[in-house]
């Protein structure tokens, strides 16, 4: 079994689902609104265990009701949550529009997160007792490049998601072993809107990248090695939140087993495909044989008019750059 560790947010996310999302200045009328557990930290911690990661959680939730709630929500996934700090003052929370084309724009305030500036007693020694540490952005700078620190220290893979995107350190990146931006991330990062030039920068500061590119699957590049793109699979995205982080967790989990990278990419965008068919983030996110049984037979044919390769990385992205909150649209994209 893979040992993870996650260094990221959690928030509960305020999902309100309409037919299209407002325009600045525009009210419109919603069908359904959700709370649901969320945080690139948290989801990306609870993919992994619902795909057979052994998985701890370094972090933070408020004094309130969310926080009782989101340490429920990750225990209850079988994530190790004794290195969740519970702090004064609010959970981090994201308010997420959901349209019916499944892409999704986010507003996150960090709440809890935002104090998690470094490493508390003990996490040092969770860190290095992992096989693999995921990192995002939305908890301060200092505390992720504290949990890089610890990973490099140990000798422990660190899988950096860098979103929300925002410049890197050096430092950062020395101690990143794999990046996994999507291709709007990778963009900004490099200001090349090739995948396979921003791809080759890239790596000069990191020794492996996965960027996702929505319809067209993932590409792969490593120091040394001819780059590889894995297509996604085909099918009609309900909703996108989360499923970049379901991703991660799944890849996570399977580069730790073993797995050739093809196929270890192969397995990650089957678990985000079926993620982006269910509403939701954590809840959407699929069990081990439910990812198992897809990755044999194959996803099901898309219905009529159906975005091609909408579990793909960030197939529903919005424009920019940006990745907060709840994950990502497919392996990549917003959250």
């Amino acid at each position: 079994m893979t040992a993870i560790a996650v260094l990221g947010s959690t928030n509960m996310d305020l999902v309100a689902y309409v037919p299209e999302a407002p325009h600045p200045g525009e009210t419109v009328t919603g069908r359904e609104f959700r709370t649901v557990p969320g945080g690139k930290g948290a989801n990306q911690a609870v993919a992994a265990a619902r795909l057979g990661g052994e998985v701890v959680m370094i972090g933070a939730v408020g004094a309130d009701e969310f926080g009782v709630r989101l340490r429920a929500a990750l225990a209850g996934a079988g994530v190790e949550t004794a290195a969740l700090r519970t702090v004064e003052g609010a959970s981090g929370t994201a308010h997420i529009t959901v349209d019916d084309e499944g892409a999704n724009s986010i507003v996150v305030i960090p709440g809890a997160n935002g104090r998690v500036t470094g490493l508390e007693p003990g996490d040092d020694s969770r860190i290095g007792a992992a096989d693999c540490l995921l990192l995002q952005l939305e908890l301060p700078l200092e505390a992720v490049l504290a949990g890089a620190r610890a990973a490099r220290a140990h000798g422990v893979r660190t899988v950096l998601t860098p979103a929300p995107v925002q410049p890197l350190p050096p430092e950062l990146l020395a101690a990143t072993d794999l990046l996994v931006p999507n291709e709007h991330e990778a963009a900004a990062l490099t200001g090349l809107t090739d995948p396979h030039r921003a791809a080759e920068v890239l790596l000069r500061e990191v020794p492996e990248v996965v960027i996702t590119l929505g319809a067209a699957g993932a590409l792969y590049a490593a120091r040394g090695r001819e780059p590889l793109t894995v297509p996604a699979p085909r099918v009609r995205a309900v909703d996108t939140t989360a499923a970049g982080d379901t991703f991660v967790g799944a890849l996570a989990v399977a580069l730790g087993e073993g797995r050739p990278v093809p196929e270890a990419l192969r397995w990650a965008s089957v678990a985000a495909s079926l993620s982006v068919q269910r509403p939701g983030a954590q809840s959407s996110m699929p069990t081990r044989t439910e990812t198992d049984t897809a990755a044999l037979t194959g996803p099901p044919e898309p219905e009529s008019g159906a975005p091609a390769g909408s579990s793909a990385p960030d197939t529903a992205a919005p424009a920019g750059p940006p990745e907060p909150g709840s994950g990502g649209a497919g392996p990549g994209g917003p959250a």
